[in-house]
């Protein structure tokens, strides 16, 4: 591996971010919490790790103290993940906690590098029946997420672990503009 050239893609997938973007979900963030919504984000593996830090920031603080945010990250109730997983599929755990926690007023934000993973589009597309706002977190090329979210944030690059730092910093970003709403 190059490292140079890692960190300049890096570097160039992060110059990338669209600003406008960014102000606009965290504006439809802070518009679904004072509408009496909540924020769902939920992701497989790394994707997972960045759907918890996002709602550790915002149940807890992240610039500045504040109040809490409703913010739940479907990925850490393992009792759910693994009943659902065994009694229906894998590819169910995201759609059915959905179903149970979800209303037509929250913001539900599936994160999946490639865009492909089954368990997100299930839960996106459920999420979409209910009449949430949807949002996906990808890559470059978005996968079949793209088709399905009513607004895709795209990492400008291929490369898995680079499309993470992009999510987190992306998500920081977002973070940040909605700490200046409260």
């Amino acid at each position: 591996m190059d490292l140079e050239a890692y960190k300049e893609e890096g570097i160039k997938a992060r110059k990338n971010i669209d600003n406008i973007q960014i102000k606009r979900i965290a504006d439809n963030i802070v518009r679904t919490f004072k509408n009496g919504g909540k924020l769902v984000v939920f992701g497989n593996g790394g994707s997972a790790a960045d759907a918890q830090h996002f709602v550790a920031e915002l149940t807890g603080h992240f610039t500045k103290e504040r109040i809490p945010l409703p913010a739940i990250a479907l990925t850490t109730n393992t009792s759910a993940l693994t009943a659902i997983g065994n009694d229906y599929s894998y590819s169910d755990i995201f759609s059915r906690q959905v179903r149970a926690l979800c209303t037509g007023s929250d913001y539900v934000v599936g994160i999946s590098t490639s865009g492909n993973s089954e368990n997100v589009l299930r839960a996106i597309e459920q999420a979409n029946k209910i009449g949430a706002y949807t949002l996906g977190f990808t890559g470059k090329t978005g996968g079949k997420l793209t088709g399905i979210c009513r607004e895709v944030f795209h990492a400008d690059t291929d490369t898995t672990s680079i499309i993470q730092e992009v999510h987190i910093t992306a998500i920081h970003m977002i973070c940040a503009l909605i700490d200046q709403n409260y």
